[in-house]
């Protein structure tokens, strides 16, 4: 399984131009993926730059015909003289498509940012080797107490998620709204986190969690010592010792000032015996950000 993950700047390119059709070939340039994680994309924006307001959650989706289109828009405003404008993020999957969950992500008052809305989009789907749900966001940017309320708030779906595997025992086969659909416990997370390396918001991502008997201790039972899967740093396994390459800023040099990392893939920890690649694409200027590969088997 080959997932790519990748901010695209409402496809806006190093060169100031919008291109969709680009993105999406500098993706596939990079990888035959299966999964294409998406953040950044932009419909009805005509004041973000080089847009002209085109809806790009449509024109990926055309582009990619062969792939099931999940749109996650996480700012949902009304657009001046009607309409609505969206931005936000978006996975396209090759691979059969389960259920889907949009979860909007805290954004606690801070005096100091405003911010904006955040969104955590996951779809369940049927990779090669069995049920995985994939995630992707896109954390704040300027207020590190949103960041890292955000980041609670994505362990904590990580663990709810482990909870409903192991502990649900009523299931609904009604193909109504109360369908039961699983919730696989493997995980890929991934995104544009807005924080370093180094940043202490990296470490508490990939911290260990509670069992099971403090995450629910009401219906633990038997299983209460059970854990979810640690969410690791996919490009640190695959490359230990070696700093990240950096994902952002490398060939931007008017809105960045120098290149750093803050594009990450975690893996839930029972999949790295699956982890076969771990790659940026330092090349490409389709973006202000590059892509990240991982391949597992």
């Amino acid at each position: 399984m080959k997932l790519i993950t990748w901010n695209i700047q409402w496809c806006r390119g190093v060169d100031g131009r919008v291109d969709p059709r680009r993105i999406v070939e500098h993706a596939r340039a990079l990888a035959d993926f299966d999964v294409l994680c998406l953040q950044e994309v932009a419909a009805n924006f005509p004041a973000l730059a080089g847009s002209s307001g085109e809806n790009q959650f449509a024109l990926l989706a055309e582009l990619l015909p062969d792939h099931t289109a999940v749109p996650g828009p996480a700012v949902d405003a009304p657009a001046p003289g009607g309409g609505r404008r969206v931005f936000g993020n978006m996975i396209l999957s090759r691979l059969p498509v389960r259920q889907v969950l949009r979860i909007q992500l805290p954004w606690p008052a801070d005096p100091d940012n405003n911010g904006m809305a955040r969104l955590l989009l996951e779809a369940s789907v049927e990779a090669p080797f069995g049920p995985l749900r994939v995630m992707t966001t896109h954390l704040e940017y300027y207020s590190p107490l949103q960041r890292a309320a955000q980041v609670e708030a994505v362990r904590a779906r990580h663990a709810e998620a482990f909870a409903h595997a192991r502990l649900d025992r009523r299931r609904d086969g009604s193909h109504g709204p109360f369908h039961t659909f699983e919730q696989p416990v493997s995980a890929v997370l991934t995104g544009d986190f807005n924080y370093l390396p180094e940043d202490p918001c990296h470490a508490r991502m990939q911290a260990p969690f509670e069992t099971l008997a403090r995450i629910a201790p009401d219906v633990a039972g038997a299983r209460g010592e059970e854990r979810p899967p640690a969410l690791v740093d996919a490009w640190r396994h695959a490359h230990p010792g070696l700093p990240h390459a950096h994902t952002n800023g490398v060939h931007d040099r008017v809105q960045w000032p120098a290149p750093y990392a803050c594009d990450f893939v975690y893996v839930s920890e029972d999949l790295l015996p699956r982890l076969r690649e771990a790659r940026v694409d330092g090349d490409t200027q389709a973006s202000d950000h590059q892509p990240v590969l991982i391949v597992l088997e």
